[in-house]
C-alpha cells in the first residue's frame, strides 16, 4: 500500500489546490442510485443458488445516504450511478489503469461490498486523473523541447527549407524532421519555435525569386542562342542555299528546321556512302519474333515498340572498324557506339532484339549536328 499512499499525497495536493463550492445537504436524505456490475460463471451459479436470476449483467437500485454522495456519479441525463464503472486498478508497474467495463464478481456482492469497491474506485479515479495530468504535462514539456530543438536546427542552418506543400506563410509552416512532420504556428508556439514561420516564409520567397531570376536568365540565353542560330542559318543559306531557299530566306518565310536539315546533310556529305541507322525497329522486331517464336503471324506495331538505348560497353572488331572509319573522317566530332534493345509491349515474354549504331555529333557554331550510322551486330 506504499504506492497508494504516495498517490494519495499527490491527489490531496491537487484537489486542495482547486477548492470546490460547498453545498449544504440534509444528511437524512437519500438518493436512488443505479448499480451495475457483472457476474462470472461462478457468480452466476452462486446467484441461482441464492434465488437470483443468474444473469451476467446485474442491475439494481439502492438508496445512498447524503453522506456517501461522493461515491455517486450523475450523468447529463440526470441518472445517478454508483461509481463502479469505469473502474480503476493499480498495475504491476505502479500505475493506475482505467477499464471501461463494470466490475465482475465471483460471488454476488453485498451492499457493503458495493460501497467498499465504489469508495476504492473513487480514490483511484482521483489518483488516475492526477497521474494523467502529470503525464500530459510531461508530454507537453517533451513536445516543447522537441519543437525548440527542431527550430534551433532550422534557424541555424540557412540551407534548410520548410515543406513547400503547403507553402509557408508568415504565420504557419511545416518542417520535416527525423521524427516526422511538425507544424509551427506563431499563435500557439512559444520561444524560439515562434520565429520559425517568418524565417521559413522568407527563405521560401527568396527561393521563388532566385528560381524566377534563373528562369529569366535561361530564357534570355535561349533567345540569344536562337538569334545566333537564325543568323548562322541565314549566312549559310546565302552561301550554299538554292535560289528558292535564298528567296524564301530574304522574305523571312524559310523554316529554320529546313535549313538545319540541309546543313546536317552538308556536314555529313563526306560519308554519304556509309549506311545510316534506320528507324525501322518495328519491322526488325517483327522478323525477329517470327524467327525466334516460330509464329509467322507475329506482328509488332510501331505503337507496341519499346526501345532502350545506352552507350555500348564493348565493341566487336567489325563495330570498331566503323567507329574508326568515322573518326578518321571527323576527328573533331564526338563518336559513340550505341546499343539499342528492342522489345514489344504485346509480347513481353519474347526475347529482345539488340541492334547497334554509331552516333556522330559535330559542333558548328551555335549548331550541333547529329547522325547515327549503322553498325554490325554481334
Amino acid at each position: 500500500m506504499e504506492h497508494r499512499g504516495r498517490y494519495m499525497d499527490t491527489a490531496t495536493h491537487n484537489t486542495a489546490s482547486r477548492p470546490h463550492p460547498i453545498h449544504v445537504v440534509d444528511a437524512a436524505k437519500t438518493l436512488s442510485v443505479t448499480v451495475t456490475y457483472g457476474l462470472s460463471e461462478a457468480g452466476r451459479k452462486a446467484s441461482l443458488l441464492s434465488g437470483g436470476d443468474g444473469r451476467a449483467r446485474q442491475q439494481l437500485s439502492i438508496q445512498v445516504p447524503a453522506a456517501r454522495l461522493h461515491l455517486v456519479a450523475v450523468d447529463p441525463a440526470g441518472v445517478a450511478r454508483l461509481k463502479l464503472q469505469p473502474r480503476y486498478e493499480v498495475s504491476d508497474s505502479d500505475r493506475i489503469v482505467r477499464h471501461d467495463a463494470p466490475p465482475i464478481y465471483d460471488v454476488p456482492p453485498s451492499i457493503d461490498d458495493l460501497y467498499r469497491d465504489a469508495a476504492r474506485n473513487h480514490e483511484l479515479e482521483r489518483l488516475f486523473l492526477a497521474q494523467r495530468n502529470s503525464w500530459r504535462g510531461q508530454r507537453r514539456e517533451a513536445d516543447r523541447e522537441r519543437r525548440a530543438e527542431a527550430a534551433r536546427e532550422f534557424l541555424s542552418n540557412p540551407s534548410h527549407r520548410a515543406i513547400v506543400h503547403r507553402a509557408p506563410t508568415p504565420k504557419r509552416c511545416f518542417l520535416q524532421t527525423a521524427t516526422g512532420r511538425l507544424m509551427f504556428d506563431v499563435d500557439s508556439d512559444t520561444g524560439i519555435a515562434k520565429d520559425v514561420p517568418s524565417e521559413a516564409h522568407r527563405r521560401f520567397r527568396m527561393d521563388l525569386q532566385v528560381r524566377k531570376q534563373r528562369n529569366l536568365n535561361q530564357r534570355a540565353e535561349q533567345l540569344e542562342l536562337h538569334e545566333q542560330k537564325k543568323a548562322a542559318a541565314k549566312a549559310w543559306i546565302d552561301r550554299n542555299g538554292t535560289i528558292d531557299q535564298k528567296a524564301r530566306s530574304a522574305a523571312g518565310v524559310l523554316a529554320l528546321d529546313e535549313v538545319v536539315a540541309a546543313m546536317t546533310e552538308y556536314s555529313f556529305s563526306s560519308v554519304a556512302d556509309v549506311p545510316r541507322y534506320e528507324l525501322d525497329g518495328a519491322t526488325r522486331l517483327t522478323h525477329h519474333l517470327r524467327e525466334t517464336l516460330g509464329d509467322s503471324s507475329a506482328v509488332v506495331a510501331p505503337s507496341d515498340l519499346q526501345v532502350t538505348s545506352m552507350d555500348a560497353t564493348s565493341a566487336s572488331k567489325d563495330q570498331w572498324s566503323v567507329v574508326s572509319a568515322l573518326q578518321s573522317k571527323f576527328p573533331d566530332a564526338t563518336i559513340k557506339l550505341r546499343e539499342h534493345r528492342l522489345t514489344s509491349r504485346r509480347h513481353p515474354a519474347a526475347p529482345a532484339l539488340t541492334v547497334f549504331g554509331v552516333l556522330v555529333s559535330r559542333r558548328d557554331g551555335p549548331f550541333t549536328f547529329r547522325r547515327e550510322f549503322a553498325a554490325p551486330g554481334r
